[in-house]
């Protein structure tokens, strides 16, 4: 109880609650602390209605108050009335520590257990009528009533057949007056006579009940409604109660259902029976029993349970969204508020870069404008300097003309000439050029270029995931190049490559949060990498991130392969009969050739004409094929490092091969052979080894057909090994795998693994090989 108790205790008061509200980060708190919440606020020049938000005591989330202040918060009546019911059970023990508390809150029935219900609803809050009505009635304890032993023994009978009656599940209505009243108006009801079905005041119910027989085994309970309190009725016999419970058809029904009705042959229990046998298979939230699980017999029980354990997952999945999705409101608000201070902040900072410019614009205009009007006031000033001049030798011209004496106009003409003819001559040269451009007309202002970067302002976003073009993508045996697009390249500030070894798993994203095991090249301005040193024979998996300032996207992941580790015949290992080419990729039976000196890892034996490549592979998927020309006997496969070199491929259990003897194909290791079907025309075959996957498969690469596959479970490394007995055979390696091999492969999977059963028994296979020597 102690412990239920501190479930149910305001944090600001540290009482239980009283009138609680049901604040939107899913906390409870009083309404009274909360309203001395908001004074604690209050100032001189803050009134009490102007405060709008305050924190939660308990998480510190900020509660908005609207118009209405606290009114406008819901009440947790679910809690409330979870208080009032551990009240009364508080008072009933006589141990409780809040014995000596003096309940207010009026007692209510409820429908749950207390720990049941605690568990759905404070963290999830309740619904139901105001916390006000909640209130309005005056308490019923055994402390404050008249007649204390009878209202006890009338509690003990409520409590001890309380589960019996279908009246206890009702809420109770405040209003509920008192039946046997004659005053008017009739008072108000505390307890309800289920045996007499009628509802009594105090005063009524002592005159109309008293401590003896046989009112005594009346069940007394909570004030409820008629339309409760009377039951249900038969839906087949109006006004009949229904009594009894239908086996057959699980459903309720009456007495005459039974005598007359359609329910006269079927098997039936009574209403107390069947209600104890499902009330027993009901459990608390939050767990199941075991022992209830063992002993269910019934299909309506398992089903009961079965819907209570899922939806108690349910609620627990509920709460758990729920309490993300507030988490993703807050952060909502959050980067709202920080989004919105940044864009008043970028466009403060734009307006102000446009002040400044206006500033030095309007300067340079004004500069401009003194120094212009500077140069034609110098401009005016000469012409009318020349004007002045000329006028006054216009002037001396005209008095000349007018000159009647003939001695004295002699004298001034031929002065008065020479002059006007210079002035004339130099006019070009008197008269100043006007500088149109000093007008100041061939300036503009052209800001259209900017006004349409301003009009399409708008907030960055995280760029669209780019998408991976496996069919522009290429390979060698070490190297991958990556081609990607996206379509909104023009705000990609870079881009991020991803990759790591394909392990066969299908969860994407569990394999992309195993950050450990990934590769990453940051800064790619281009779209397109080359990545190297990679693997030979591998799969990857590649993820590409487009980057800018507002975020990052991955793109789809895509699954590239780098080809087969590329190799040659190795001349170490040729057999002294056996002539490589020069390039090391042709072998040709030859009983002329040249001595060679004997080394360890040389094919030596008469018979053993074989030679191995040069390479040890210890992990990835390698392809190469084999050109066979007119060769009738060959054996071609792997083998360990380990292998005899004295004996044919396949006899021992260090090598696999597929082998050709005239007119016989075959599959032989350790020494056990087996016939398979291949085409007398068989002229390139395709070798498969996909060393992780613990295979080994042999193809007509010409027609597109698959041979023979060993199963294999390598522990060592395997070198390529080929042995020929007559004409020659040319290899091509580094090969990328064909497509009708992968589309075989998981269509080969069951008849490969029957195959490996045969292999692993001696019966099926030929214990001998015809000589063809």
């Amino acid at each position: 109880m102690e412990t239920l108790e501190s479930e149910l205790t305001c944090p600001i008061c540290l009482e239980l609650f009283e009138d609680p509200l049901l604040l939107p980060c899913a906390h409870s708190l009083c309404f009274n602390c909360a309203h001395r919440i908001l004074v604690s606020h209050c100032s001189t020049s803050k009134p009490l209605e102007s405060i709008s938000a305050f924190q939660c005591p308990t998480c510190r989330y900020v509660i908005t108050l609207n118009h209405r202040g606290l009114e406008g918060l819901k009440r947790n009546v679910t809690l409330q009335n979870i208080i009032d019911r551990f009240q009364k059970a508080s008072i009933s023990s006589p141990n409780s520590p809040t014995e000596s508390r003096r309940l207010q809150p009026p007692q209510r029935p409820y429908t749950a257990t207390i720990s049941g219900t605690i568990a759905g609803t404070i963290g999830g809050g309740g619904g139901g009528t105001s916390g006000s009505s909640a209130r309005s009635s005056p308490a019923t304890s055994s402390h404050s009533h008249p007649h204390a032993n009878h209202t006890n023994h009338a509690n003990h009978a409520n409590h001890t057949n309380a589960n019996h009656s279908p009246a206890v599940v009702a809420k109770m209505d405040p209003r509920i007056s008192c039946q046997f009243c004659e005053q008017d108006p009739p008072r108000e009801a505390v307890k309800t006579c289920v045996t007499c079905e009628v509802s009594y005041c105090d005063r009524c119910l002592r005159a109309t009940h008293p401590n003896k027989k046989p009112f005594t085994s009346h069940r007394l309970v909570e004030p409820v409604l008629d339309t409760h309190l009377r039951g249900l009725t038969c839906l087949e016999h109006e006004n009949e109660k229904v009594n009894m419970y239908c086996l057959v058809d699980d459903q309720l029904i009456c007495a005459l259902c039974k005598l007359v009705g359609r329910h006269r042959e079927h098997q039936v229990s009574s209403l107390t029976e069947r209600f104890d046998k499902l009330k027993a298979y009901q459990v608390s939230p939050g767990r199941v029993s075991d022992a209830v699980m063992e002993a269910s017999k019934t299909s309506a029980a398992q089903t009961l349970e079965n819907n209570l354990t899922n939806l108690v997952k349910r609620n627990s999945e509920l709460e758990n969204q729920m309490a993300k999705l507030i988490q993703i409101c807050q952060q909502v608000e959050v980067n709202t508020a920080m989004h919105e201070a940044k864009l008043v902040e970028e466009c403060d900072e734009l307006v102000e870069i446009i002040r400044q410019r206006k500033q030095v614009i309007a300067v340079k205009i004004k500069e401009s404008k003194v120094m212009k009007l500077r140069k034609l006031a110098q401009q005016i000033a000469n012409c009318r300097q020349c004007l002045e001049r000329s006028s006054a030798l216009i002037t001396q011209a005209e008095q000349s003309l007018k000159e009647n004496d003939h001695a004295r106009f002699l004298q001034t003409a031929r002065n008065v000439a020479e002059r006007v003819a210079m002035a004339t001559t130099s006019s070009q040269v008197l008269i100043p050029d006007v500088n149109l451009n000093e007008a100041f007309d061939n300036f503009a202002l052209d800001f259209s270029r900017e006004k349409k970067i301003l009009e399409g302002l708008d907030y960055l976003t995280a760029p669209t995931p780019p998408s991976i073009r496996d069919e522009l993508c290429t390979a060698s045996h070490d190297t991958i190049t990556v081609h990607w697009t996206s379509e909104d390249e023009f705000s990609v500030t870079s881009y991020e490559l991803q990759y790591t070894i394909y392990t066969g798993q299908t969860n994407f994203i569990s394999l992309y949060n195993s950050a450990d095991s990934w590769m990453i090249v940051p800064n790619i301005k281009q779209n397109h990498y080359t990545v190297h040193g990679l693997q030979s024979g591998t799969r990857y998996i590649f993820f590409v991130k487009a980057i800018n300032q507002a975020g990052s996207r991955n793109s789809e992941p895509a699954r590239l392969k780098t080809n087969s580790q590329p190799f040659k015949l190795d001349p170490k290992t040729a057999h002294k009969k056996l002539r490589l080419s020069n390039d090391c990729l042709t072998m040709e039976k030859d009983e002329s050739s040249l001595k060679k000196s004997h080394t360890p890892e040389r094919f030596s034996s008469t018979g053993s004409y074989g030679a191995a490549g040069n390479v040890f592979i210890d992990s990835g998927c390698h392809y190469w094929e084999v050109l066979l020309g007119a060769s009738t006997w060959y054996a071609i496969g792997v083998a360990y490092k380990s292998a005899p070199k004295n004996e044919w491929s396949g006899k021992n259990s260090s090598s696999w091969v597929f082998s050709r003897c005239n007119n016989n194909f075959m599959v032989r290791h350790d020494g056990k052979e087996m016939l398979v079907e291949a085409s007398l025309q068989l002229r390139r075959l395709g070798v498969l080894l996909d060393y992780d996957n613990n295979s080994l498969s042999f193809h007509d690469a010409m027609n597109s057909q698959h041979i023979h596959t060993f199963e294999v479970s390598f522990l060592l490394p395997v070198v390529p090994s080929f042995m020929i007995w007559n004409k020659s055979v040319m290899i091509l390696s580094g090969l990328p795998v064909p497509d009708f091999v992968d589309g075989l492969a998981s269509d080969l999977q069951e008849q490969q693994q029957q195959q490996m059963g045969l292999c692993r028994q001696e019966s099926p296979y030929l214990t001998g090989l015809k000589s063809c020597h």
